[in-house]
Protein backbone atom coordinates (compact mmCIF):
# COMPACT_ATOMS: atom_id res chain seq x y z
CA UNK A 1 0.00 0.00 0.00
CA UNK A 2 2.96 2.49 0.96
CA UNK A 3 4.28 2.14 -2.32
CA UNK A 4 0.92 2.81 -4.06
CA UNK A 5 0.54 5.86 -2.20
CA UNK A 6 4.70 7.03 -3.07
CA UNK A 7 3.65 6.67 -6.70
CA UNK A 8 0.79 8.75 -6.58
CA UNK A 9 2.37 10.90 -5.26
CA UNK A 10 5.47 11.77 -7.61
CA UNK A 11 3.31 11.12 -10.47
CA UNK A 12 1.15 14.30 -9.35
CA UNK A 13 4.65 15.84 -8.57
CA UNK A 14 5.47 14.87 -12.14
CA UNK A 15 2.46 16.14 -13.53
CA UNK A 16 2.49 19.70 -11.60
CA UNK A 17 6.49 20.38 -12.76
CA UNK A 18 5.29 19.29 -16.33
CA UNK A 19 2.77 22.12 -16.08
CA UNK A 20 5.10 24.89 -15.32
CA UNK A 21 6.34 26.73 -18.32
CA UNK A 22 9.74 25.59 -19.97
CA UNK A 23 11.27 28.90 -18.23
CA UNK A 24 10.12 27.91 -14.79
CA UNK A 25 10.98 24.13 -15.55
CA UNK A 26 14.59 24.99 -16.62
CA UNK A 27 15.29 27.32 -13.37
CA UNK A 28 13.79 24.95 -11.27
CA UNK A 29 16.11 22.31 -12.34
CA UNK A 30 18.95 25.11 -12.44
CA UNK A 31 18.18 25.93 -8.69
CA UNK A 32 18.50 22.61 -7.46
CA UNK A 33 21.28 22.10 -8.85
CA UNK A 34 22.86 25.42 -6.82
CA UNK A 35 21.34 24.84 -4.12
CA UNK A 36 21.87 21.13 -3.57
CA UNK A 37 25.25 20.95 -4.65
CA UNK A 38 24.12 18.92 -7.35
CA UNK A 39 26.23 19.54 -10.37
CA UNK A 40 28.50 22.61 -11.96
CA UNK A 41 25.40 25.01 -13.08
CA UNK A 42 28.39 27.16 -14.63
CA UNK A 43 29.17 24.23 -17.05
CA UNK A 44 25.39 22.92 -17.99
CA UNK A 45 23.39 26.24 -17.54
CA UNK A 46 25.06 28.93 -18.60
CA UNK A 47 24.81 30.07 -22.41
CA UNK A 48 26.55 33.68 -22.02
CA UNK A 49 28.05 35.86 -19.74
CA UNK A 50 24.81 37.38 -18.47
CA UNK A 51 23.34 33.64 -17.33
CA UNK A 52 26.83 32.99 -15.93
CA UNK A 53 26.73 36.00 -13.78
CA UNK A 54 23.12 35.40 -12.58
CA UNK A 55 24.52 31.82 -11.45
CA UNK A 56 27.52 33.23 -9.54
CA UNK A 57 24.82 35.46 -7.85
CA UNK A 58 22.54 32.56 -6.85
CA UNK A 59 25.77 30.78 -5.64
CA UNK A 60 26.01 34.01 -3.23
CA UNK A 61 22.10 34.11 -2.54
CA UNK A 62 21.57 30.26 -1.76
CA UNK A 63 24.62 30.63 1.07
CA UNK A 64 21.59 30.82 3.15
CA UNK A 65 19.83 27.84 2.60
CA UNK A 66 22.07 26.07 4.93
CA UNK A 67 21.50 28.44 7.99
CA UNK A 68 17.83 28.12 6.52
CA UNK A 69 17.32 23.98 7.33
CA UNK A 70 19.17 24.46 10.04
CA UNK A 71 16.98 27.96 12.05
CA UNK A 72 13.68 27.30 10.61
CA UNK A 73 11.43 27.63 13.80
CA UNK A 74 8.48 25.29 14.99
CA UNK A 75 5.37 26.66 13.55
CA UNK A 76 3.71 27.25 16.31
CA UNK A 77 6.48 28.98 18.05
CA UNK A 78 7.91 33.04 17.98
CA UNK A 79 11.37 32.63 19.10
CA UNK A 80 13.41 32.90 15.59
CA UNK A 81 10.61 34.11 13.57
CA UNK A 82 12.23 37.23 12.15
CA UNK A 83 16.02 35.91 11.42
CA UNK A 84 14.56 32.89 9.59
CA UNK A 85 11.43 34.79 7.56
CA UNK A 86 13.94 37.99 6.61
CA UNK A 87 16.46 35.54 5.30
CA UNK A 88 14.12 33.34 3.70
CA UNK A 89 12.57 36.61 2.24
CA UNK A 90 15.91 38.06 0.83
CA UNK A 91 16.49 34.57 -0.99
CA UNK A 92 12.75 33.89 -2.93
CA UNK A 93 13.06 38.01 -3.73
CA UNK A 94 16.61 36.84 -5.31
CA UNK A 95 14.47 34.36 -7.48
CA UNK A 96 11.42 35.89 -8.16
CA UNK A 97 13.72 39.25 -9.57
CA UNK A 98 15.38 36.58 -11.88
CA UNK A 99 12.22 36.53 -13.56
CA UNK A 100 11.83 33.41 -14.14
CA UNK A 101 9.10 32.01 -11.40
CA UNK A 102 5.90 33.52 -12.03
CA UNK A 103 3.18 31.69 -10.06
CA UNK A 104 3.40 30.75 -6.53
CA UNK A 105 2.86 26.90 -6.93
CA UNK A 106 6.48 26.98 -9.20
CA UNK A 107 8.04 28.86 -6.18
CA UNK A 108 6.94 26.45 -3.74
CA UNK A 109 7.77 23.24 -5.57
CA UNK A 110 11.58 24.30 -5.95
CA UNK A 111 11.26 25.55 -2.52
CA UNK A 112 9.89 22.31 -1.03
CA UNK A 113 13.44 20.90 -2.45
CA UNK A 114 15.79 23.41 -1.17
CA UNK A 115 14.50 23.61 2.01
CA UNK A 116 12.42 20.61 2.84
CA UNK A 117 9.07 19.67 3.40
CA UNK A 118 8.70 21.62 6.88
CA UNK A 119 9.03 24.77 5.18
CA UNK A 120 5.88 24.45 3.88
CA UNK A 121 4.04 26.22 6.41
CA UNK A 122 6.52 29.62 6.09
CA UNK A 123 6.31 29.59 2.27
CA UNK A 124 2.93 31.85 1.47
CA UNK A 125 4.26 34.21 3.84
CA UNK A 126 7.68 34.49 2.41
CA UNK A 127 6.59 34.56 -1.29
CA UNK A 128 3.58 37.44 -0.71
CA UNK A 129 6.72 39.51 1.41
CA UNK A 130 9.07 38.52 -1.72
CA UNK A 131 6.95 39.69 -3.79
CA UNK A 132 5.41 42.70 -2.49
CA UNK A 133 9.25 44.09 -2.35
CA UNK A 134 9.95 47.06 -4.70
CA UNK A 135 12.78 44.87 -5.99
CA UNK A 136 10.26 43.20 -8.27
CA UNK A 137 8.92 45.40 -11.38
CA UNK A 138 5.16 46.14 -10.80
CA UNK A 139 3.95 43.91 -13.41
CA UNK A 140 5.52 40.89 -11.92
CA UNK A 141 4.99 41.49 -8.61
CA UNK A 142 1.02 41.70 -9.15
CA UNK A 143 1.07 38.93 -11.61
CA UNK A 144 2.95 37.03 -8.90
CA UNK A 145 0.87 37.93 -6.13
CA UNK A 146 -2.42 37.39 -7.60
CA UNK A 147 -0.83 33.55 -8.40
CA UNK A 148 -1.68 32.67 -4.57
CA UNK A 149 -4.42 31.40 -4.46
CA UNK A 150 -6.80 31.64 -1.02
CA UNK A 151 -6.25 28.19 -0.08
CA UNK A 152 -2.78 28.37 -0.25
CA UNK A 153 -2.70 31.46 1.56
CA UNK A 154 -5.01 30.35 4.61
CA UNK A 155 -4.36 26.51 4.60
CA UNK A 156 -5.04 25.04 7.97
CA UNK A 157 -2.33 22.78 7.94
CA UNK A 158 0.53 21.18 5.35
CA UNK A 159 1.58 18.23 4.86
CA UNK A 160 4.84 16.52 6.10
CA UNK A 161 5.61 14.20 3.25
CA UNK A 162 9.23 14.69 1.74
CA UNK A 163 8.91 15.70 -1.90
CA UNK A 164 9.95 12.57 -3.79
CA UNK A 165 10.89 14.01 -7.24
CA UNK A 166 13.54 16.30 -8.33
CA UNK A 167 13.73 17.14 -11.91
CA UNK A 168 17.16 17.44 -13.51
CA UNK A 169 18.94 18.26 -16.47
CA UNK A 170 18.43 16.02 -19.31
CA UNK A 171 21.12 15.55 -22.26
CA UNK A 172 19.41 16.01 -25.64
CA UNK A 173 20.55 12.45 -27.65
CA UNK A 174 22.56 13.50 -30.73
CA UNK A 175 20.22 12.70 -34.16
Amino acid sequence: MRYGRTASLAIAEFREFAGFTPCEQRYIKRSLDVGLGRQDAFKLWARDAEESASIRSQYIAYQELKTLRRDMPDETAFEGIEAFVGKLIRVSAFDLAQERITCFSAYRFLYERLLGAEVRPWLPAAFCGAAALPQIRPALRKELLQSISEAAATAPGWSDTAPSFFPEWVEKEAA
